[in-house]
């Protein structure tokens, strides 16, 4: 009997060497081996399934986050608005019925909780007073367009109105300087282009209403707000000095979505590529990016954000296929790895296959928690990466 408690201690302590010195340490120090995007796709799913079954609110929307001690936080609408594609892409992909089935359940809490006018509310469900908010509209907007592609006639309608809303409250500089969340730093913001990919996606699905349009003259706005070296002003939720990569993915990731639709504007890819290429010259050698960054793309703080991360490396993976710069193909897979390495695959199922807001995990970004967005961003930069290797 003592022979076989020490083989299984063994074993266990190999295997929590192998993912990461033990599912507590994954928090603090990156795993020595990298567990490869197809595990953590197939990981970062399940758990996306379990912040769906586990929100408090238990209304067909996925949890935002889950603390250090299990206990998970209210469904949000935001992220499920943009989870809704990620589980429909995975579902095409691997012909799972069930990931479709949990985007529909998504899609329909949503269009329960739209308001008359199409906007749809800021912050997580029973926090905060439901007031309309652009961005969150916008963030729901993509993955109401999804459910338009994959479910049909049902979410046109409410996909429209969402859309004709943003299209009514936007400025006429492109700009969108009311209906900011409480939650930020009012006024109006470069990383608001992520509403124009929105836009764009409604645009595929009803043309000629003048979503496009509008997505593009908020892009242009934003490049008004690009510095030569790629830089975006008012590109944060709180420091305008020192944004969050999150929120540079945010705006990087727009414009690109803006640029695909109007491939002619070559102005675009410029700029996309200006900031792109500011961000290669941030990363380190082991893949690790700075979760803040100055207006010199010098580093101003020195933990992950691991969210952002996954956002820029899949915005890279796009300029790759945009552009064929190998570049950016080497700096998002570094970046995968990077964050791959802090998953936890083994221990709790409450933190198995979720990503922490930031790492390590004690600091400022989602502090102690893990995030559904920061999941659902790195569930996406891997797919297009086995995509990518698939394509050879």
């Amino acid at each position: 009997m003592k022979t076989i408690r020490n083989a299984v201690k063994a074993a266990t302590l190999r295997t929590e060497h192998y993912w990461g010195c033990g599912w507590r340490q994954h928090r603090y120090r990156l795993a020595s081996l990298d567990p490869g995007p197809a595990r953590a796709v197939k990981e970062g799913i399940a758990w996306l399934s379990r912040a769906q079954d586990c929100s408090p609110s238990k209304d067909g929307g996925v949890a935002a986050s889950v603390n250090a001690s299990g206990v998970w936080a209210s469904s949000y609408p935001e992220t499920t608005g943009y989870i809704v594609p990620t589980m429909l892409t995975y579902a095409k992909i691997y012909h799972d019925a069930v990931a479709r089935e949990r985007a529909r359940k998504m899609l329909d809490w949503l269009l329960s909780i739209q308001m008359p006018n199409g906007a749809f509310q800021g912050g997580r469900v029973g926090v905060l007073a439901a007031v309309p908010v652009v961005f969150n509209t916008g963030q729901i907007l993509i993955g109401l367009a999804r459910g338009v592609e994959e479910f049909g006639e049902t979410y046109r309608a409410p996909m429209s109105r969402a859309a004709d809303w943003l299209v009514r409250v936007q400025d006429p500089d492109g700009a969108w300087r009311r209906y900011t969340s409480p939650l930020v730093v009012a006024g109006a913001k470069a990383y608001d282009t992520h509403v124009g990919w929105g836009l764009i996606a409604a645009e595929r699905q009803s043309p000629g209403r003048g979503y496009a349009e509008a997505a593009l003259a908020n892009a242009e706005w934003a490049l008004s707000r690009q510095r030569s070296n790629g830089w975006f002003d008012d590109c944060c939720l709180s420091d305008a000095t020192r944004p969050l990569t999150h929120c540079v993915g945010y705006a990087l990731r727009g414009v690109i979505e803006i640029c695909r639709f109007y491939p002619h504007r070559s102005d675009l890819l410029e700029a996309c590529r200006r900031t792109a290429d500011a961000l290669i010259s941030a990363l380190r050698d082991n893949g690790m990016l700075p979760g803040r960054l100055d207006c010199g793309w010098r580093p101003a703080v020195g933990w992950v954000c691991l969210t952002g991360s996954a956002q820029i490396a899949a915005c890279w993976m796009l300029l790759h296929q945009e552009t064929g710069d190998r570049r950016y193909w080497e700096a998002a897979r570094l970046v995968n790895s990077f964050v791959r390495k802090t998953l936890c695959t083994g221990g709790p199922t409450h933190f198995r296959g979720a990503v922490m807001g930031a790492f390590p995990f004690n600091a400022e970004y989602g502090r102690y928690e893990y995030l559904n967005w920061a999941c659902k961003f790195m569930i996406d930069a891997n797919i297009r990466e086995l995509a990518l290797l698939r394509e050879g």
